[in-house]
């Protein structure tokens, strides 16, 4: 009796010695675990062993115990962490990219049971990049003691992206290369965006140029009132947040973005620079007549290569060449819409120069030195990103318009390069933001080969409940309907191009359809979807919905422009010449409105034969997010969602 009452006591001098070292924080509106750790200069996991139950969330008005100093409470709450044995060291260690159970079990000379026995979250949830963890160890390390906090500060680097740098600029920069950089930052595979934070290897020196300088500065927040037509993308571009951290200051945001609705963002934040809902407008009924406009064509003809091959005819020739055929159905759409605005009698100048272009060279450079473009008012072409910027680079001091046909890159910012193809990034974004407007309940079935789409949901959008992918690599029915919520629309995004695992989904979906609202969703087109082993009765009960560049058109409109394409070419136009007729038309309608070809960019936004226009101004360049929703109706015919 007596041990156990100094057993007793001894407990209760420890807890007592623990909370006497701690202070209590009341929950504010809009704080997360995160944010409150930055505040008290500790570790996230330092408050998650005082208060367990922050690791799902906090509540506003929550009383969490916040320890004085940074792994205090580590080493004070002996009941949550293990104590080291003999002669071992207890090291927190920092999970990083690529890193597994088993990695850091052979760093540390230890086993991978000893790893997964101290931290019991492993078994259930799996490594997190940035996890903290305990290990023991005998091996001797620089400094056993480190706490969380500073080890996470000492091993992560990172390099803020500036206007103008590429991958390959800062990989190099830093003795990496483009695929480690990627490895470290999946959501730059696709585009490198100025003002992201990229991770860097932990042993890499950081130039005082390139530190995170915000991490150091104090944030000023303003209450800003939600604006019509705003989506959760345009705030998180106008206040220069990632949507993490947009939702992290503001919580509400994950339930949609509600017009007069008051929300927290930085005081120097530029609402006025971001208007990606502009009023569609039908510009050829704003026309003014009045000045005569010169438009130039760079397209890549290679006409010397087909005049010396001596060897091929030109009909040999035009079987074998791809990029040569692409290049003849985008000009003779092109060639449509210049007799259009002759038609309209529009006091038009057009010269087609052929910029002799490939991925690696083009003659533009020298196009532009020897011919007199000051008073050109707008230039289409050429195809390549890279040399399309080199012609927005030298046309810049005559602010002359340079509009990229076919590009979906997110390239360089110049405040005279227009960007005509939305790229891959933006088309998810407008999915996303379609989905969280309406409130929606979203669910990602991935597939486990797709890691990187899976990383980037999840960092992007941390709100989206990811399904379980079972043995046989499908999800199932029960784990599906418990991530479902009855008073919502569940949309639920499909990633994966096998067949089984396709069907499986729809069988599943179908089949929690008779209880819940559910819609399917993937982030592009996927040509699994069109095999015959996909039931098409099984699309349309879902209203499989998905972004597109383009929309089937069987408008007026669009029935005259495939007649006259006929008539004057003998066969239907394909995709690439319509592209040709939508963009030339479009940049012609411009040129002849009040204001020219930019004003009329900021300020309206257009719709041609199988395209939208609708130009954003961001950080300088201006990018087209004229992107449409297209889903699987019931009468099988495709609909855009509005």
């Amino acid at each position: 009796m007596k041990q156990f009452f100094i057993g007793l006591c001894t407990t209760l001098l420890v807890s007592v010695s623990a909370f006497s070292q701690t202070k209590e924080h009341k929950v504010a509106k809009g704080e997360t675990t995160y944010s409150i750790a930055k505040k008290y200069n500790v570790a996230p996991e330092d408050i998650y062993r005082l208060n367990p139950e922050a690791k799902n969330g906090v509540n506003e008005n929550a009383i969490l115990l916040i320890p004085t100093k940074a792994g205090q409470a580590v080493k004070t709450v002996v009941k949550d962490t293990p104590k080291p044995t003999g002669k071992e060291t207890r090291v927190y260690h920092v999970v990083e990219a690529k890193e597994t159970v088993y990695s850091i079990a052979k760093k540390y000379d230890t086993s991978e049971e000893s790893i997964k026995k101290n931290n019991p979250d492993i078994e259930k949830e799996g490594l997190k990049l940035g996890q903290t963890i305990v290990v023991f160890t005998t091996k001797k390390v620089d400094k056993p003691a480190i706490v969380a906090k500073s080890v996470a500060a000492s091993t992560q680097k990172y390099h803020l992206v500036e206007p103008k740098e590429t991958k390959f600029g800062i990989a190099k920069k830093y003795g990496l290369t483009v695929e480690e950089l990627e490895t470290l930052n999946p959501e730059i595979k696709e585009n490198l965006e100025i003002g992201q934070n990229l991770r860097l290897n932990k042993n890499t020196p950081v130039a005082a140029k390139t530190a995170p300088v915000q991490s150091k500065a104090v944030v000023q927040y303003m209450d800003y009132t939600v604006q019509p037509k705003e989506t959760l993308y345009s705030l998180t571009k106008a206040s220069g947040l990632s949507q993490e951290q947009l939702l992290a200051v503001n919580p509400e945001l994950a339930n949609g973005v509600k017009i007069g609705m008051t929300i927290k963002v930085p005081s120097n934040a530029k609402f006025n620079q971001i208007n990606p809902n502009k009023e569609q407008a039908d510009i050829i009924k704003t026309m003014n007549k009045g000045e005569g406009k010169e438009l130039v064509l760079l397209l890549p003809f290679h006409i010397d290569k087909i005049e010396a091959d001596s060897v091929n005819s030109v009909t040999e020739r035009l079987k074998k060449d791809k990029f040569l055929n692409m290049t003849l159905d985008f000009y003779a759409g092109a060639l449509i819409a210049i007799d259009s605005a002759k038609t309209l009698g529009l006091p038009l100048t057009v010269k087609i120069l052929d910029s002799e272009e490939s991925k690696n060279s083009s003659a533009v450079a020298s196009l532009i030195s020897s011919n007199d473009f000051s008073k050109t008012d707008a230039v289409i072409g050429p195809f390549f990103q890279n040399h399309v910027e080199t012609a927005a680079s030298l046309l810049e001091k005559y602010n002359t318009p340079v509009i990229s046909p076919l590009s979906n890159e997110r390239g360089k910012p110049y405040s005279n390069l227009f960007q005509a193809m939305p790229n891959a990034l933006d088309v998810k974004r407008k999915m996303f933001d379609f989905m969280m407007e309406r409130n929606g309940n979203i669910i990602a079935i991935i597939d486990p080969k797709k890691g990187s789409m899976k990383q980037y949901i999840t960092e992007n959008y941390p709100s989206v409940k990811i399904a379980e992918i079972n043995d046989k690599g499908v999800p199932t029915l029960e784990n599906v309907k418990s991530l479902m919520d009855k008073d919502k629309t569940n949309y639920v995004i499909l990633e994966s191009e096998k067949t089984g695992m396709v069907l499986s989904t729809c069988n599943i979906l179908v089949s929690a359809s008779s209880e819940y609202q559910v819609q399917m969703v993937t982030l592009e087109k996927n040509e699994t979807l069109d095999f015959e082993e996909i039931p098409l009765s099984k699309l349309t009960k879902l209203k499989l919905l998905y972004p597109s560049v383009s929309r089937d058109n069987e408008t007026t409109q669009a029935a005259i422009f495939a007649k006259v394409f006929k008539k004057k070419n003998n066969i239907f136009p394909n995709r690439f010449a319509t592209r040709g007729f939508d963009v030339t038309f479009d940049v012609i309608l411009r040129l002849f409105q009040d204001g020219g070809y930019k004003e009329s960019v900021n300020k309206k936004a257009s719709e041609q034969i199988e395209s939208k226009f609708n130009y954003v101004n961001l950080d300088g360049g201006y990018y087209n997010r004229g992107v449409y929703l297209l889903y699987y109706d019931e009468d099988l015919t495709l609909k855009e969602a509005k």
